[in-house]
């Protein structure tokens, strides 16, 4: 039984919005809220996007076993509660969770039957830079360190379940609800498995 819905994708590819249309047209499924010590930008609620800690409070939680998998990504730490994990497993629900691809990628790693793993690409590096200038919440220079890292995550999409290429919002999103129907309900068809979805 598949528990887990991870969503991993270069910073600005869009993850996020795809995260949210799930949210909206599939309520049933939990949304797992993660920790980071970056701001809250101000479209976003503590404890509904993410939950908004200091570097601080961060440690401790590290210290006390509290995340399955945590990361610094960008100058800023994220992590994910074990505890919504193990109880997600044990209520027997679905969680979606948009995570870093390494954090997938350990989520992966511990549960392998129970997780599967999408990720979310833009057209091209250069559609991915006019997406971070146009978001307008970074400097200059954080957008260079995010698309640095591009590449880096990028060379690890072949070890996801599914890849989404986002270039029309749209039909990303009907994809993107397509497949989590039918890992849902379990039906099998010929895209799953590491297949790119173009135009």
């Amino acid at each position: 039984m598949i528990n887990f819905f991870t969503i991993s994708a270069p910073s600005g590819s869009g993850k996020t919005t795809l995260c949210k249309a799930i949210q909206i047209a599939r309520p049933e499924m939990k949304w797992s809220v993660s920790y980071t010590t970056r701001r809250k930008r101000i479209i976003e609620k503590n404890g509904v996007d993410y939950h908004f800690i200091s570097p601080k409070k961060f440690n401790h939680l590290i210290d006390n076993d509290h995340f399955i998998e945590w990361e610094n990504v960008h100058g800023f730490y994220y992590g994910t509660s074990k505890e919504a994990l193990i109880n997600t497993i044990r209520n027997e629900e679905k969680m979606l969770m948009e995570v870093d691809v390494n954090g997938s990628m350990k989520i992966k790693e511990l549960y392998p039957e129970k997780t599967f793993s999408i990720f979310i690409m833009p057209p091209s590096i250069g559609h991915l830079r006019k997406r971070l200038e146009m978001r307008g919440t970074d400097s200059r220079a954080r957008i260079e360190v995010r698309l640095k890292r591009f590449t880096e995550e990028v060379s690890l999409k072949e070890r996801f379940d599914h890849v989404i290429i986002n270039e029309k919002l749209e039909k990303a999103k009907l994809e993107l609800i397509d497949i989590l129907d039918k890992k849902i309900k379990g039906v099998k068809n010929g895209i799953e498995n590491h297949t790119i979805s173009r135009d």
